[in-house]
């Protein structure tokens, strides 16, 4: 028999993805596991090597699992288009541009999915660990959510429920959603956990007694705030990220739709990024990046009313490196032309930025989803040092782009002066000879020689971080039924 562990959040942004992670690692010692999320609601996503689309959190726990991510541990993602429109990515290809109350009309069959991926998983695995989604006691969705009550009540598994104590009201906030649950799901729920927490844990032990007694339900573990080096599951991690005082600034600008801004995050720890809003100034940063986007036609043009296209041209007159990825590199182009599949305005032409020689045309409603391997052929003071060696990523878009001079192969462009870099890959800092280019170039204008920091195995890091802090071993007494 698989064995079933769920973790359930109080509300989103409790740690739930984080969790999940150090617990495939923990587990994976002994079981084989995967991880499983029914529905994700995330931008941020991962291609899988069957060039399946999943979100990224799902990517990260089968790594620390130890197995290879596939589809099924996200058998339905959301991504979000404006205007209460979602693009439904079932099983890793795209589905249907559906409204909120079209996609709940056909739950049932979104419920189909989920067990068929979930009875996979069980059968390749010793331990599937659940994340739930948002905050557990939403009590207007039960009878259609189907990421915490659809899949608990499916399956039955062991629950921990997690709350998060820095946003305040965690000893409420837990005995609430405990009061709300449904009593078939309330009786699975065998602890909680307190996270993020700052301070002296004398001060907080009366009320973990309290909750104790009036829940009936240990406190697994208090973990501690900690500065975690994993990829973001959505946009609601970009308010944490703040300056950090590097001497090298980077803007990435904040795109409304903005998409895997985690192919940025490798950057963090040697420059100062800086998520600009459409109505910021730019400030004089070192390099500014253009992240990738769900609606490229939209966001060029709120770009354009807030003057910010202005602002990237000017700056990148006087020399200042421009990076676009998959959406930003199709803004970077003389023009985007579109049937009517990408904006939310019908069929439209709209001008680019003009930094790069290259034309977009979105002629259908069909995505590009791969891995890839490519040679480096752009040139310039960035790529021109690279030339020849191999970079990976991985392509999520729509559209096709064709023109000027290919960075990588046959992907992307490059400017004559070699620093303005567009392409489709995602992951492009994960290249470490990329990043050593990009930042070395960098912190070359500033006078300074830029070294790479090894940080180690981070999961590893992770797993033992939680296990010091959190009860494991009621948690594996009560998944093997002792």
């Amino acid at each position: 028999m698989t064995k079933n562990l769920m973790v359930i959040g109080t509300s989103s942004h409790v740690g739930k993805s984080i969790l999940v992670a150090a617990l495939c690692r923990s587990f994976s010692r002994k079981y084989r596991v995967a991880p499983f999320k029914a529905q994700n609601m995330s931008l941020n996503s991962w291609i899988t090597q069957n060039g399946e689309e999943m979100g990224i959190a799902q990517a990260i726990q089968a790594k620390a699992a130890g197995v290879e991510p596939t589809a099924d541990m996200n058998p339905v993602l959301l991504k979000p288009k404006g205007s209460h429109i979602s693009q439904v990515i079932i099983l890793g290809k795209p589905f249907a541009d559906k409204r909120a109350g079209e996609y709940y009309d056909s739950i049932e069959g979104m419920m189909t999915v989920v067990t068929g991926a979930y009875n996979r998983l069980a059968s390749a695995h010793d331990m599937i660990i659940i994340e739930g989604a948002g905050g557990a006691a939403e009590i207007n969705l039960y009878s259609r959510d189907i990421v915490n009550i659809g899949i608990a009540r499916a399956v039955k598994p062991h629950i921990i429920l997690v709350g998060d104590i820095e946003r305040g009201g965690v000893f409420a906030s837990i005995y609430g959603t405990l009061k709300l649950l449904p009593e078939d799901i309330r009786s699975l729920v065998f602890g909680i956990i307190i996270n993020k927490f700052r301070g002296d844990i004398r001060l907080l032990e009366p009320g973990i007694l309290q909750l104790e007694e009036l829940t009936g339900l240990p406190v697994l573990g208090v973990i501690p705030f900690t500065d975690v080096k994993l990829p973001s599951e959505d946009s609601v991690s970009i308010k944490d990220k703040t300056g950090n005082g590097h001497p090298v600034r980077i803007a990435i600008i904040r795109l409304p739709h903005i998409s895997n801004f985690t192919d940025f995050e490798p950057l963090e720890k040697y420059a100062d990024i800086r998520y600009i809003e459409p109505g910021d100034a730019l400030d004089k940063p070192d390099a500014i990046i253009l992240p990738g986007t769900k609606n490229t036609i939209d966001d060029l043009k709120e770009l354009r009313s807030k003057g910010l296209d202005k602002q990237i041209i000017t700056e990148s007159k006087k020399g200042t490196p421009v990076i676009g990825i998959c959406g930003g590199y199709q803004m970077l182009g003389n023009e985007i032309i579109d049937s009517g599949v990408e904006g939310t305005g019908g069929a439209c032409s709209i001008k680019g930025l003009g930094l790069l020689d290259v034309t977009t045309h979105f002629l259908d409603y069909k995505k590009q989803t791969r891995q890839v391997e490519k040679p480096v052929t752009g040139d310039g003071a960035i790529l021109g040092q690279l030339k020849g060696g191999k970079i990976r990523g991985y392509e999520i878009h729509m559209g096709e782009t064709d023109g000027g001079e290919p960075a990588f192969g046959d992907d992307g462009g490059v400017s004559k002066n070699g620093l303005v870099i567009g392409t489709y890959l995602h992951g492009l800092f994960e290249n470490e000879n990329v990043r050593t280019s990009f930042l070395g170039y960098l912190y070359k204008q500033k006078g300074i020689i830029f070294k790479n920091k090894d940080d180690g195995d981070s999961i590893e890091e992770l797993a033992r971080f939680i296990e010091e802090h959190v009860n494991m071993e009621l948690i594996y007494r009560r998944i093997e039924g002792a």
